[in-house]
This record gives C-alpha cells, sequence and structure tokens, in this order.
C-alpha cells in the first residue's frame, strides 16, 4: 500500500473550505456575538457545502471512474440540491 498523493491533496482542499466555512461563520457575528442574518454568508456556506460534496463524490466515492452516465447525474444532483437549497432561502426571505 503506498502514498497516494492524490487524496492527500483532496484532503487538504476539503480541509482548507471547512476553514473557510468557519472563517464565514465567525464573520458573520456582530460586535456582541450573536449571529446577523445574511444571504451572502448563507449562500456562501451552501456553495462551500456543495462543492464539498462533489469533492467526496468524485474523490471518495469513486465517481470519477465510473461511467460518464454516473458522473452527468452526480453533478445534476448537486446543482438540483444547490437550486432547491437557494430558492427556498431566497423564497422564505421575500416571503418573511
Amino acid at each position: 500500500m503506498g502514498f497516494n498523493k492524490r487524496l492527500l491533496v483532496v484532503w487538504v482542499v476539503l480541509a482548507s473550505l471547512t476553514l473557510a466555512y468557519l472563517w464565514i461563520d465567525h464573520s458573520a457575528e456582530d460586535r456582541a456575538g450573536a449571529l446577523s442574518p445574511s444571504a451572502v454568508v448563507t449562500s456562501s456556506v451552501i456553495v462551500i457545502a456543495l462543492i464539498k460534496v462533489r469533492i467526496i463524490f468524485r474523490e471518495f466515492m469513486e465517481v470519477r471512474q465510473a461511467p460518464a452516465l454516473l458522473c452527468r447525474l452526480t453533478d445534476a444532483w448537486v446543482i438540483l440540491i444547490g437550486a432547491s437549497l437557494l430558492g427556498t432561502y431566497f423564497i422564505g426571505t421575500q416571503i418573511r
């Protein structure tokens, strides 16, 4: 069993995205430490989560070497979930 440099790079990217999320989450706090609602923060967190999901699909669920149809279906799933989450959030903010 050898060292897999590709998985190390993927792990570093996933960890970096997690740190980016933590930085965004910390920046959403006001001076008193309370969270303030922000469409930019919410959208950024959703996009980061979707990027992480796609990377996990490709690298850890072996979709990268799967038939093209499965690759396209998983990408379509990520896009559908992203559109649903963002759409629900923005529609909810307009209704509220």
